[in-house]
């Protein structure tokens, strides 16, 4: 069987294959996540008139995909978000500040979040089209760096 390197992950075991959402203008999506996604280590897979496709390199398939708007897909509302794994703290806080750089709003400075456990550090940002998107990794509890 096939596996794509998933955007999303629950206890180290791939949770969902792939995800694609709604842009408004795909051209300036493609700019931003351009951008905050290669601070994680994720670069373009493909690109055409209606999406555009990210993922770990050498990857086959795209975890992330972003559509141009139509009826069928459209920018998503509050009902949910996107947490992105991050290989290092440094990518979170590269991820947090590059989207701010390139348009999204701050939704919760880098840090930890004991509310998601000992080990729990992340980011959140609103992108241009209001997505909410997170970089997390989980580190070491005992870690002095805050």
């Amino acid at each position: 069987m096939r596996r794509c390197p998933s955007v999303l992950v629950h206890g180290g075991d791939d949770v969902i294959e792939h995800i694609s959402m709604g842009v408004s203008e795909l051209a300036r999506s493609a700019r931003f996540y351009d951008a905050v996604l290669s601070a994680l280590g994720y670069v373009r897979l493909f690109s055409n008139e209606r999406s555009v496709g990210y993922a770990e390199p050498g990857a086959r398939d795209e975890a992330f995909a972003i559509l141009a708007s139509t009826e069928h897909a459209s920018p998503a509302r509050e009902a949910w978000h996107v947490a992105f794994k991050a290989p290092s703290r440094e990518a979170v806080d590269a991820f947090h500040a590059i989207a701010l750089q390139h348009g999204a709003t701050d939704d919760g400075a880098p840090g930890r979040r004991p509310h998601y456990g000992p080990a729990y550090y992340g980011a959140f940002i609103r992108d241009p089209d209001g997505h909410r998107l997170e970089a997390m990794i989980h580190i070491e509890p005992d870690s002095s760096r805050e």
